[in-house]
């Protein structure tokens, strides 16, 4: 068909706002309209389908420009004070929530490799529902909301890891490499580096040369060129970390996102270019909606059920208890507790990508969307028990 992309960008952005309306006014998160939408224009449900490989494609941009927005929440400071807490928390839970994610689905059939990642994909929390969530109540400069950014932070590197990792694991289960200790330690080891050479690429020249560039262009008082220049800024930093680096897009854009939050100009102008990378971003929720069946609700309802528990009861009752380990009070471990109950973004992209891998089945990636899909909604309704006890507690 002629017009194939401005069909499907035009069917995603106006089903997107319909249903994110409708999931405003049920004061649910926008997300979920988001994904619902995605639903609604995909294969698996009647009417319109867009096309779903150039979702994909409109998607990898959104994923960039999500990152991006990542690193700019990014802080050295409040990561370094928290970090006591923040990084053997999160390893802990993303540990649990691993075992017990990966326990589920070897129970319903599934392979050691398969059920690992399902596990690990149940492990990290969204960033934009955590955010948004501490956004609403204040919390954001909170004990408690510094430490659940920066525990999700920790969450969201080690998930950046895992995914230059994915292809390795992928070779080994096909039986294109061997798994070898020494295999495994040894592309780690490179892959390592190579993150470590761009990184330290980042220091020297994206420190120093980014807030040179913005400056430049701020003097010039045009919004245009600022707006340009920040997106500029977060896809050109992320070609460069796959092209030269081998590094994944993601990471390019996460890392320029924290040079840029390094700086007041940076951050000022990172503010210019919201609206777009918000645009993008609905387009990436829309596109991982597609991928969904709905059927698996009616279907294989114990298996969605227990995905959901493992999200929010397995991982809350891992925060609460570390954090409760480490001498915070209630006011300070409930909050972590709950905002991390969720899962999201980085579950849709690692399960995506091993999906593509051929390491989980559809079937599993559909339990991984539906489990995120039913803690996006749980997640306000949590907050809100929460806030009558604290105003009862009052």
């Amino acid at each position: 068909m002629e017009h194939t992309l401005i069909y499907t960008i035009i069917a995603g952005i106006v089903v997107a706002f319909l249903f994110g309306l409708v999931a405003k006014q049920l004061k649910l998160p926008a997300i979920f309209g988001y994904l619902l939408a995605g639903v609604a224009i995909g294969p698996h449900t009647p009417g319109f389908v867009a096309d779903i490989s150039l979702a994909k494609q409109l998607a990898e941009i959104g994923i960039i420009l999500l990152m991006f927005g990542v690193g700019l929440h990014f802080s050295f400071r409040d990561l370094l004070e928290s970090r006591k807490i923040a990084l053997p928390g999160a390893l802990t839970q993303m540990v649990c929530a691993t075992l017990v994610g990966a326990a589920l689905a070897m129970f319903l059939g599934y392979t050691p490799i398969a059920s690992f990642v399902f596990g690990f994909s149940l492990s990290v929390a969204s960033t934009i529902v955590l955010i948004r969530s501490l956004e609403q109540r204040n919390l954001m400069r909170s004990t408690g909301g510094k430490i659940a950014v920066s525990w999700l932070i920790v969450e969201d590197i080690a998930m950046v890891l895992a995914l230059v990792m994915l292809p390795l694991l992928a070779a080994i289960n096909d039986g294109t490499q061997v798994a070898s200790p020494v295999l495994i330690l040894t592309t780690a080891g490179i892959i390592l580096a190579k993150i470590a050479g761009f990184f330290i690429f980042m220091l020297v020249v994206g420190r120093r040369f980014l807030p040179w560039l913005l400056t430049r262009v701020a003097a010039m008082k045009s919004e245009e060129l600022t707006t340009l220049a920040t997106l500029a800024i977060a896809l050109g930093f992320a070609a460069i970390a796959f092209i030269v680096f081998d590094a994944s897009l993601a990471l390019g854009a996460f890392l320029a996102g924290v040079m840029l939050n390094e700086s007041e100009i940076g951050r000022k102008s990172a503010d210019s270019s919201l609206q777009i990378r918000d645009a993008f971003s609905v387009l990436f929720f829309v596109s991982v909606g597609m991928l969904f069946d709905p059927t698996t609700l009616v279907t294989d309802p114990l298996a969605v059920l227990l995905t959901f528990l493992t999200i929010v009861v397995a991982k809350s009752v891992a925060a609460l208890a570390i954090t409760r380990w480490f001498n915070q009070p209630r006011a300070v471990a409930y909050p972590v507790a709950i905002g991390l109950a969720q899962i999201g973004e980085f579950s849709f992209i690692l399960g995506g990508l091993a999906l593509t891998k051929g390491l989980i089945p559809q079937d599993l990636y559909n339990l991984i969307l539906a489990g995120a899909m039913l803690s996006i909604v749980a997640n306000p309704f949590l907050f809100r028990v929460y806030d009558a006890k604290v105003k009862a507690a009052a």
